[in-house]
């Protein structure tokens, strides 16, 4: 089986990636990387081509220009040009994805052989994974990330205006595309159930029988409890924040992103002496020199945070790092799981929450949102608590109940670091991804008469009538 792997967006390479560097460089960028290579160690996977676009800027690394790196044996990356050579956002890509897809077409048509399969990631390359398996003739996976419907609701019950969020996040086009892959996608891989049930029931061409849950996986190598032989230089860094560092840790980890809702937190935190005397704020979001220099939303978000530690006066109980390494991930998760503290997803949504699985892993208590795939994480590995993201008090309780109790912390301590194991890794994931992967190559052999009807068709079981003449022009 040769597989094509379609993640347009963000900055994607093999090593050191840069994750929240910015609000399109997060978890998906992580996510197909890591399964490009799941995916080549399987026997019955011959190769796998992870397709994004090749970005030649000195913005940002020169890694990003290279039209070919490797992952391992059987799996790369392979860069396309399309639009401007430079580095630009998701939301102005759409007038380049055409481009895209012909580029693309042309350096299949030069390889030995055609992929088997198409597997889009996001809606940008959903738009292009539609236009590519018709031309192939072979199936579409499709797994969304996030969804422009669940978004755009969200925003719009925070206050924000339709022309305002259509303005900003292209929320038309992107819903668009998102029906058209629904329409004509063979296999559309989710994360969770919350995914099924709540956010792509938002769709017109909702239909949950070609859906599978498939969560992804953890790389138990990286991400493992605290050993007590074991020095991490990180902690250094943040020490020097706090007036008094053996305090345990909330830790939070994601882009400053609004949608991440890192200032409900603060909020939470800063509302809350019993909180501030029983821990301290660790957040780490992203990598900055200058918040001046930054694009505009993580600038807002970042001055919001440090006009929120200034406005509860916050000093000495929080810390802010200006920078860390994608390799120091794994050892700040078991330096605050070392210290008994706790790590916090508080975002509006998380469509799956890898940061959760990590930090379950390395042996942390979690409280986290109670929005999209948090709760199937939480069911599964009775590791914390779920909680409101807009509500205050909620927040500070659930965190005090893991703080207060040791006996529940170690409970949910262990719990995480056994059921990332046992439901959560990458053999199982590229093992289940395959098994329905082979049902779709089955189904593309059976006789014409015999197969099931593609999905451009599936809604030929109803029509529109008219009698009126002419105003249908």
């Amino acid at each position: 089986m040769y597989i094509c792997l379609l993640s347009i967006h963000g900055l994607i390479r093999g090593e050191n990636l840069e994750l929240g560097v910015d609000a399109d460089t997060g978890g998906q960028t992580k996510y197909v990387v890591d399964l490009a290579r799941a995916l080549s160690t399987l026997p019955d996977v011959e190769r796998v081509d992870l397709v994004t676009r090749r970005i030649s800027d000195p913005a940002v690394s020169s890694d990003y220009a290279a039209p070919e790196e490797r992952l391992g044996p059987g799996a790369r990356i392979i860069r396309i040009d399309c639009g401007p050579e430079e580095y630009i956002r998701k939301e102005e890509l759409w007038d380049h994805l055409d481009e895209f897809t012909d580029n693309l077409m042309e350096w299949l048509t030069g390889q030995p052989r055609y992929p088997s399969i198409v597997h889009s990631h996001y809606a940008d390359a959903g738009y292009v994974g539609v236009k590519l398996s018709n031309q192939l003739g072979v199936p579409l996976v499709h797994t969304g990330h996030s969804l422009g419907r669940d978004k755009r609701k969200r925003l719009l019950a925070r206050g924000h205006s339709p022309r305002q969020i259509d303005d900003v996040y292209k929320i038309e086009r992107r819903i668009d595309a998102e029906e058209e892959v629904l329409s004509n996608a063979d296999l559309v891989i989710t994360s969770t159930h919350n995914e099924v049930e709540d956010q792509y029931e938002l769709y017109n061409y909702y239909d949950p029988q070609p859906m599978a849950v498939i969560p992804p996986g953890t790389d138990l190598q990286l991400f493992h409890p605290y050993s007590q032989d074991e020095v991490i230089a990180f902690r250094e860094e943040v020490q020097r924040f706090f007036t008094d560092p053996d305090k345990p840790m909330i830790l939070a980890l994601s882009r400053p992103d609004e949608r991440k809702n890192i200032l409900t937190l603060i909020e939470a935190y800063g509302e809350s002496p019993a909180l501030q005397e029983k821990a301290n704020l660790l957040i780490v979001a992203g990598n900055r020199d200058d918040i001046r220099d930054m694009d505009d939303g993580p600038q807002a978000v970042l001055t919001n945070i440090l006009v929120w530690i200034d406005t509860y006066d916050l000093y000495g109980k929080v810390a802010l790092p200006k920078k860390h390494a994608a390799d120091e991930v794994p050892e700040i998760y078991r330096m605050v799981a070392a210290g008994g503290g706790v790590f916090i997803n508080p975002a509006l949504t998380e469509p799956f929450g890898l940061t959760i699985l990590e930090a379950a892993a390395s042996g942390l208590p979690i409280v986290a949102t109670e929005n999209g795939g948090p709760v199937d994480i939480i069911r599964n590995c009775r590791c914390g608590e779920l909680v409101n993201p807009m509500d205050r008090e909620d927040i500070s309780a659930a965190l005090l109940r893991l703080l207060d109790s040791s006996k529940k912390w170690r409970r949910a301590s262990a719990n995480g670091i056994r059921g990332v194991r046992e439901h959560y890794s990458w053999d199982a994931h590229a093992n289940a991804y395959l098994e329905k992967v082979r049902a779709l190559e089955v189904r593309e052999r059976m006789p014409p008469g015999e197969r099931p009807m593609p999905g451009a068709r599936k809604y030929r079981d109803r029509m529109i009538v008219t009698d009126l003449d002419q105003s249908l022009v």
